[in-house]
C-alpha cells in the first residue's frame, strides 16, 4: 500500500447506505458519483491538507474481468499518474486491512471539480483558446501514454477531469492496453461507441495509437459543436455515420482494414456528399478545422500523429512556450500473464509523484459542476 509504512488507524462511516471502512486521515467524505463499479467520495485528506476523492469498490474479485481492469489501472496509475494530465494516485487501501484474501478496496486520487461532458453539455461559454488549451493538455498526456507503450482505448468526455482554472487529466484506464507493435490479437470490447475508430467499428483485431486519436478528434468535435458528433445505436449504424461525416470510401483508403466481409460492406456504403466541416461548425476557425480533419481520418495509417498535431498551427504556440514534454519507460504488462483468479494485495503497487499545471491566462470555467 501507498502509506503502509505509517501505522493506520481506521474508523466506519456510512455514506448514502455504502459503509466506508477508511483511514481516519480521510474526512468529512460525500457521495461524488456512483455506478456498477461502485461509490466515489470526496473527502478532506487532513494529514496532506488537499481534497481527494476515493472510489470504494466491493466484492472485488466476485468478476475477474472487472478486478483485471480496477487492477490494470491501478499498476497504470502507478507508472503513469506523475504526469500533469494524467490523474494522480495517492493511496490504495485494502479491506479486511493486511491480508492477502481481501474483497474491498478503496482507490484514493486527486479531486477534480467536474469532468468535460459536464463542461460540454453545459452553458459555460468556450472561446477557441479554451478548446486550443484543452486539446493541447490531451495531446501532452497521448505522447505520454504512448511513450509508454499505453493505448488509452476508453477517451471520452466522461473520462476527462477538469478544473475551474482548466486544467485537466485523464482517468479511468481499466481497458488501456499496450501497443500493437507486437502484432497480439486485441479482440477485447474497447471505446464507448461514439468515439470508436473506423478500425475498431470494422473488427479489426490489431491496431494501433490511431484510435486513441479518432477518440480525441471526435471530442475536439464535441468541444467545437457543444454536442457528440456521432451517436450510433449500435456499430454498423455507428459506422454508417463515419461514412455520412467522411464521404464513400474507395481503393486505397480500405487497406486497413482486415476482414475482407467489413471491407464489402464500407464500399457499398454511400449517402453521396459529405457536409464540409466548415459548414458543420461555422464559429471554428481554419485551423481549428484543418487540424480536425486531419484527425478524423477514415484510413487509420494516415491519421495525424500526436507530435504532428501539437505541431500544427491550431496549437503550435502552446506547443513552443511549453518546455516539457515528459516521457517514461514502457509499461511491463507481465503480470496480467499470470493467474488473477484470486486477490494478492503483493499485487497492488505503490507511490506516486505530481507535476505542477503549466496554466494558461483563460477565463475561469463558471459553475463547472452544472
Amino acid at each position: 500500500m501507498i502509506l503502509d509504512m505509517f501505522p493506520r488507524q481506521f474508523y466506519t462511516i456510512q455514506v448514502d447506505r455504502q459503509l466506508f471502512h477508511i483511514d481516519i486521515r480521510y474526512q468529512n467524505l460525500k457521495v461524488i458519483g456512483s455506478g456498477s463499479y461502485g461509490v466515489v467520495c470526496s473527502a478532506d485528506d487532513v494529514i496532506a491538507g488537499r481534497r481527494v476523492a476515493i472510489k470504494k469498490i466491493g466484492n472485488l474479485f466476485q468478476d475477474i474481468v472487472d478486478a483485471k481492469r480496477v487492477l490494470r489501472e491501478i499498476k497504470m496509475l502507478r507508472h503513469l499518474g506523475w504526469h500533469e494530465n494524467v490523474i494522480s494516485l495517492y493511496d490504495v487501501i485494502t479491506m479486511p486491512y493486511g491480508r492477502e484474501d481481501f474483497t474491498d478496496i478503496y482507490i484514493v486520487t486527486q479531486l477534480f471539480e467536474c469532468d468535460l461532458e459536464r463542461i460540454i453539455s453545459s452553458n459555460q461559454p468556450l472561446s477557441e483558446n479554451h478548446i486550443q488549451f484543452f486539446l493541447f493538455q490531451l495531446l501532452k498526456a497521448l505522447k505520454f501514454l504512448h511513450s509508454a507503450k499505453v493505448l488509452h482505448r476508453d477517451l471520452k468526455p466522461s473520462n476527462i477531469l477538469v478544473n475551474s482554472n482548466c486544467c485537466l487529466a485523464i482517468c479511468d484506464f481499466g481497458l488501456a492496453r499496450g501497443l500493437a507493435g507486437s502484432h497480439s490479437m486485441m479482440t477485447e470490447y474497447v471505446v464507448t461507441r461514439w468515439y470508436r475508430a473506423p478500425e475498431l467499428l470494422c473488427e479489426n483485431s490489431t491496431y494501433d495509437w490511431e484510435v486513441d486519436i479518432w477518440s480525441l478528434g471526435c471530442i475536439f468535435a464535441e468541444l467545437l459543436g457543444r454536442q457528440p458528433l456521432l451517436q450510433g445505436k449500435n456499430p454498423y449504424d455507428q459506422l454508417k455515420l463515419v461514412i455520412k461525416l467522411l464521404g464513400p470510401q474507395r481503393g486505397a483508403s480500405l487497406n486497413f482494414i482486415q476482414k475482407a466481409q467489413a471491407r464489402e460492406a464500407v464500399e457499398k456504403m454511400d449517402y453521396g456528399e459529405p457536409i464540409p466541416f466548415e459548414e458543420r461548425f461555422p464559429h471554428a476557425s481554419a485551423n481549428a478545422i484543418d487540424l480536425l480533419k486531419r484527425m478524423l481520418v477514415f484510413d487509420a495509417t494516415k491519421r495525424i500523429s500526436v507530435d504532428d498535431a501539437l505541431c500544427h498551427p491550431f496549437l503550435a504556440a502552446l506547443t513552443r512556450e511549453y518546455s516539457r514534454f515528459p516521457v517514461t519507460d514502457p509499461f511491463n504488462y507481465d503480470y496480467e500473464k499470470r493467474d488473477s483468479s484470486g486477490g494478492s494485495a503483493h499485487s497492488i503497487p505503490s507511490g506516486s509523484r505530481t507535476l505542477p499545471c503549466q496554466q494558461l491566462p483563460l477565463p475561469l470555467l463558471k459553475n463547472p459542476t452544472r
